[in-house]
Order: C-alpha cells, then sequence, then structure tokens
C-alpha cells in the first residue's frame, strides 16, 4: 500500500483540561490545496500548528512520506509557513527578506539570487526588489511573505489566515494569485481560513472543523450539496431549515 504524502493520525491536544484537537486523521495528497475551515476555536489552527511543529500533540502522530515529524523541531521540518500578519523584517528590504531563509540554510550566493529573481517574479514582484516592506501595500507585503516561505522549495506550505486583514477587493486579488501560485509550482498548502466563500474558491477540498473534530470533509461540491449534518449545511453557503415529522 503506497503511503500517503502527509498523514495526520489521530491527532488530539489538550491544554489542561481543555480538548481543543479531538483525535483528527486526514490523509493529504501531494499537491492537495487543502483548507481547515470552520468557527473560531474549532481546532483548525492547533491542527496546523501541529504540522508545523508550533504545537506537540498530546498523543497522535504527524507524517511526512511516512515520517514522523514529532521529534523533529519546527526549523527543520523544511515547512513554509505564512502567517495572518506579514512578519516581514523592516529593516531589509524585499530582495533581502525573500533572500533570508536560503542564507540561513547558507546557499551559495549564486543560487540566492536566482531564487530570489524566481520568486519575485512568480509573485508579480520583480520591480520591488530594493524597497522596504514599510512601502508596500498590505497585499504587496503578503506576497512577499508569500515569495519567501516558497523561496527555499519546502513541500508543503502553510497558510494561517493569510489574507484575512485585507479589504474585500485585495482579498480576491490575493486569492487568484494563491491559486495561480499553487497551480505553478504545485506545492501542498494547507490553508486555515473561516471564510466559507473563500475556502471554496481556493480548495480541491475542505475539512469543516467544529470543536476540534472534523465535522466533514470533501470538495465544496461535496459539503454544499450533500452536508452530513445540519452544521455543515448552515455553515456552508445559505440554508433555510424546515421542521418535518416522520410518518
Amino acid at each position: 500500500m503506497t503511503e500517503p504524502f502527509l498523514f495526520i493520525r489521530d491527532l488530539r491536544k489538550a491544554f489542561g483540561s481543555f480538548v481543543a484537537v479531538h483525535d483528527v486523521t486526514i490523509d493529504i495528497p501531494k499537491g492537495e490545496f487543502l483548507t481547515f475551515l470552520g468557527p473560531s476555536g474549532s481546532g483548525k489552527s492547533t491542527t496546523l500548528y501541529a504540522v508545523a511543529g508550533f504545537q506537540q500533540p498530546t498523543s497522535g502522530d504527524v507524517l511526512l512520506e511516512g515520517r514522523s515529524l514529532l521529534s523533529v523541531p519546527s526549523h527543520k521540518r523544511n515547512i513554509g509557513m505564512v502567517f495572518q500578519r506579514y512578519t516581514l523584517f523592516q529593516h531589509l528590504t524585499v530582495a533581502e527578506n525573500v533572500a533570508f531563509p536560503l542564507r540561513v540554510r547558507r546557499r551559495p550566493e549564486a543560487e540566492v539570487n536566482r531564487k530570489v529573481a524566481e520568486m519575485l517574479s512568480l509573485v508579480r514582484l520583480e520591480s520591488f526588489g530594493g524597497r522596504y516592506p514599510g512601502a508596500l501595500s498590505g497585499g504587496q507585503q503578503q506576497r512577499v511573505a508569500l515569495a519567501r516561505a516558497l523561496a527555499y522549495d519546502p513541500p508543503i506550505l502553510l497558510m494561517d489566515e493569510p489574507i484575512s486583514a485585507l479589504d474585500k477587493k485585495l482579498r480576491e486579488e490575493i486569492q487568484a494569485e494563491i491559486r495561480r501560485i499553487h497551480r505553478e509550482t504545485g506545492v501542498t498548502i494547507l490553508y486555515v481560513t473561516h471564510d466559507q466563500d473563500e475556502a471554496l474558491h481556493l480548495s480541491d477540498r475542505i475539512a469543516l472543523f467544529r470543536d476540534g473534530r472534523i465535522e466533514q470533509i470533501g470538495t465544496g461540491e461535496d459539503l454544499y450539496l450533500r452536508p452530513q449534518s445540519e452544521f455543515v449545511a448552515s455553515f456552508i453557503g445559505n440554508s433555510n431549515f424546515l421542521p418535518a415529522e416522520h410518518l
């Protein structure tokens, strides 16, 4: 049997007596865009942080190509991460920000320069390399953060509500850019959002979280047309519920 690319197995995370994630299991194929969707406090970000290595699970495992990541520190997992806040170095230029993870990895300077040019082209900021983050719009800063996260060719890109701070028009523009970049790079993406429209627009599949559990996982069409619970039907799209009596 072929090993899944990324396998979250029976993941549980407790903070004292509070259980934030209850035995979550997900098999993510290589190259998939999977969104963790759900209301605040549903466990989606905690699950993402367990994959990143920012949270140690209480039990369960996270396996990448059959290898457990639990004993691997976050900075050695080689996983890209984009946060809601851009977390750019304000004293470095755009090009220096993108180059930073490559220089930390002691890549040759010729490779650094090549990858910086490649990444800035990917996010369509070729002429912005010499600018500082403070001179950029919010959308441009998030593109730089995305370029930096992809610069070292991570097998997985994690995105934690990366565009929720942007206005509606800019969110739609960046959504289109993220989808294009996913098509062009083929990187596996785990994406967290509470926005149903965003999840439906971006994702190959959606894992809908509720109270630390996955209520349903499937394509946007599956969740919209074939909800398996009242919660799924009410959370995805607009629904009317009618009382009925079984005869």
